[in-house]
């Protein structure tokens, strides 16, 4: 395994990278050239394994056969057609992932912020349409620690500094709670609140978990005061925490759920926001739309993943491995550990403050052959590929293990 950085093929994609590139990332510095199923191999032929998934988007693993086959028969048909018309995979697509979801419709996007603010605006109008709410007063409440994307208006109810500092001022009507506490909610609903924005593990902020029922309660006061349950699932969806989705753990249905991520097969973006019949139906031609959205390349791709997701036991999969992760992260018993937290397949290790930050720890690990990130400096986040197997979860522990009890205190 190289240990440090060749003066080679990896050192010239690095100068390259950082002479044209906008430097908005800091990735570690391997440059990936291939993947095969849960692997990744190199520009200088080095393999690792892939502990991340593109956050949750390569949930089939790489090169996956039918997710391959499905997007090569598509681009010799037809990959995108105007929404001005038809196409024939944009239907079907609907179709299932209504049927998977349970809910009535769909509205079709390509990235995770797209189905953020396709929800905003529908639970906006909703808000004014259907709850009457005064004209342009509607107030959607958001979790403190969230993370929903990168627009505008998402950074603007941000609570994380760096995401918003520069790039004011920012839309109204976005009060922030704190997450994981229902009564905070419930304090803060006003006559002209229209919705609550929630991911129910909050992914980004270091894997946070909220106490179990809390999704159940915040179900049930979005229904005392009418005001929509907006579920976003783009990083916890599609069964990565165990469940197809995270919000069934506690039995809490949204009324709006925001998809993407997997659900493109970690072949194409495609996004997507699921409601009822009544919801939805606040969109009128020409409301809302998106040249790329629902185009038949990426529906006939997502078409594959989401027969994978209904057939291929991927939630009870990482259910049982994820359970095993975690004991096996518990076990370790590293004093550099303060806690290991998470569900299914999507798993934080907190580092103590007087260690060093998570990301000397992937830094580590990649010397060792796996690829994790760091979240919000002192928590290792590791979401490898659904389809991932015990032997390659041990494979990784005999390397993670060691690395986690190696570190010392710094001053």
């Amino acid at each position: 395994m190289t240990t440090a950085i060749q003066e080679s093929k990896t050192a010239e994609h690095l100068r390259i990278a950082d002479q044209y590139g906008a430097h908005n990332y800091h990735p570690l510095p391997v440059i990936i050239e291939s993947g095969s199923g849960c692997w990744v191999t190199d520009v200088e032929g080095n393999k690792y394994l892939d502990m991340l998934a593109a956050y949750s988007a390569l949930n089939f693993g790489y090169s996956h056969e039918r997710l391959i086959t499905a997007a090569t028969k598509q681009l010799n048909k037809v990959t995108l057609t105007s929404r001005a018309f038809h196409n024939d995979q944009l239907g079907p697509f609907c179709q299932e992932l209504s049927e998977l979801t349970g809910f009535e419709a769909v509205l079709p996007m390509n990235s995770g912020a797209e189905a953020v603010e396709t929800a905003i605006k529908c639970a906006r109008k909703w808000g004014y349409t259907k709850k009457g709410v005064e004209a342009n007063k509607a107030q959607i409440l958001c979790a403190k620690g969230n993370f929903h994307g990168r627009t505008v208006t998402i950074v603007g109810f941000s609570s994380d500094d760096q995401y918003r500092e520069g790039f004011g001022p920012f839309p109204p009507g976005f009060p922030t709670v704190e997450f994981g506490n229902a009564e905070a909610l419930e304090k803060a609903i006003k006559p002209n609140t229209v919705g609550f924005l929630v991911e129910p593990i909050q992914a980004e902020s270091g894997i946070l978990v909220p106490p179990d029922g809390y999704m159940a309660k915040v179900r049930e006061i979005c229904t005392k005061h009418n005001i929509l349950l907006i579920a976003d699932e783009i990083q916890t969806g599609l069964c990565r925490t165990g469940d197809r989705f995270a919000w069934q753990h506690d039995d809490a249905p949204p009324d709006i759920m925001c998809l993407g991520k997997a659900l493109g097969g970690g072949v194409l973006p495609i996004s997507a926001i699921v409601a009822s019949h009544e919801v939805m139906g606040v969109f009128k031609p020409g409301d809302h739309g998106s040249t790329f959205g629902g185009n038949p390349l990426a529906c006939a791709v997502a078409r594959v993943a989401i027969d994978m997701i209904k057939n291929d036991g991927l939630d009870k999969r990482a259910k049982e491995l994820g359970a095993h992760f975690r004991s096996k992260l518990q076990a370790v018993g590293a004093p550099a550990v303060k806690e290991i937290r998470g569900r299914g397949l999507l798993i934080g290790v907190e580092i103590k403050p007087n260690y060093p930050k998570a990301r000397w720890f992937c830094e580590k690990f990649m010397e060792q052959g796996i690829l994790c990130k760091d979240a919000h400096e002192d928590v290792i986040r590791f979401a490898p590929p659904l389809v991932i197997d015990q032997k390659e979860i041990d494979w990784a522990l005999d390397r993670i293990g060691p690395v986690l009890q190696s570190a010392e205190p710094v001053p």
